[in-house]
């Protein structure tokens, strides 16, 4: 009897180890994220420069179908903008510069058909020699902060960095606007988090100060009013903002006071801080932390005096053993 197959059976596929297996590489630059979905094909003892990838012709950058490149939000690359989105991404190498080009072509297979009419942004880049061999194609992040990255191709023995920046601030400002109009905006913490951004941030000081505004009008506290005092004062209204200040301080905790005097060190701003930390210990002379904290700024600045006397008077109010030992230590350091 003749056994018959269909031809879905003849033309199935198996499941089997692919020679250039895919990968994927995401990195998070701010709040954007960059994503490169890519094939990794090997060296195998092959010279991979000029012969397996020819100079001057476009080159899918990976293996199989396009190497493609996502990104949430808008960026630039190699200095030029490019909108959020996802790209077929091609080189076409030389033994100096390369071309990096982003397509909007994005499930070619390969760079058979690429056509440079279709390119979003172009840019050149320059690789450079790597001490170490890279056996299989890969792609990495370099040099990321919250506003730029360089995506980097490593195979054999040469990088290709492409240079990626982002508009962290803009970025965050248009999805934080939108996240204010869910319940978001009826919270006092999220809009006084969104106003501290925008004042530290460069965005539209009358916006952030409707946001304090509102925060205060859902029962924000000493945090809403103090970050309302600091836009008021970087708009030049020094006399409100003052105003605004003794509205806060009438009504902080200790712990507010003293989150906010480490904030001032922390921007360098010692003296508003050690201003602030004498503040605390007069409202709350029997805390023990409130006469610590003055020692560890008075130290900062190199007020030894000073410093010795706030530390001897926070261990004469402290009981607890470690913290103790950890302010012997301190004044230890001073003598």
């Amino acid at each position: 009897m003749a056994i018959l197959f269909s031809s879905a059976t003849a033309y199935a596929q198996l499941n089997l180890p692919q020679p250039s297996p895919a990968a994927t590489v995401e990195q998070t630059v701010g709040i954007t994220t960059v994503k490169v979905v890519y094939h990794r094909p090997s060296v195998n003892g092959r010279t991979v420069w000029g012969q397996l990838v020819p100079y001057n012709e476009p080159w899918r950058a990976g293996a199989n179908e396009n190497t493609t490149v996502t990104f949430s939000s808008d960026v630039k690359v190699g200095g030029k903008p490019l909108k959020a989105g996802t790209y077929g991404l091609h080189m076409i190498p030389t033994q100096r510069e390369w071309t990096i080009a982003f397509s909007n072509m994005s499930v070619a297979w390969g760079s058979f058909t690429y056509d440079p009419k279709e390119d979003a942004v172009r840019t050149t880049v320059t690789p450079r020699a790597e001490s170490t061999s890279e056996e299989r194609l890969s792609y990495g992040f370099d040099d990321v902060t919250d506003t730029k990255a360089t995506l980097v191709l490593r195979w054999e023995k040469l990088a290709v960095p492409v240079p990626i920046e982002v508009d962290t601030p803009k970025v965050v400002m248009a999805s934080v606007r939108a996240e204010l109009r869910g319940n978001a905006g009826f919270r006092q913490d999220t809009l006084t988090q969104a106003a501290r951004y925008w004042l530290r941030n460069g965005g539209n000081l009358d916006e952030a100060l409707k946001f304090t505004d509102t925060a205060l009008q859902r029962g924000g506290g000493f945090q809403s009013r103090m970050v309302r005092a600091q836009i008021l004062e970087k708009k030049g209204n020094a006399r409100e903002a003052e105003a605004e200040r003794k509205k806060a301080q009438d009504i902080a905790t200790e712990n507010d006071l003293n989150q906010t005097a480490y904030g001032l060190l922390g921007d360098k701003k010692v003296d508003d801080a050690i201003k602030l930390f004498v503040t605390i210990t007069q409202r709350f002379p029997d805390s023990w932390n409130a006469h610590d904290s003055l020692g560890e700024a008075l130290a900062l600045k190199g007020d030894k005096p000073g410093a010795l006397a706030a530390y001897n008077k926070a261990l004469t109010l402290t009981k607890d053993p470690a913290q103790r030992k950890r302010i012997e230590a301190a004044i230890a350091k001073l003598k």
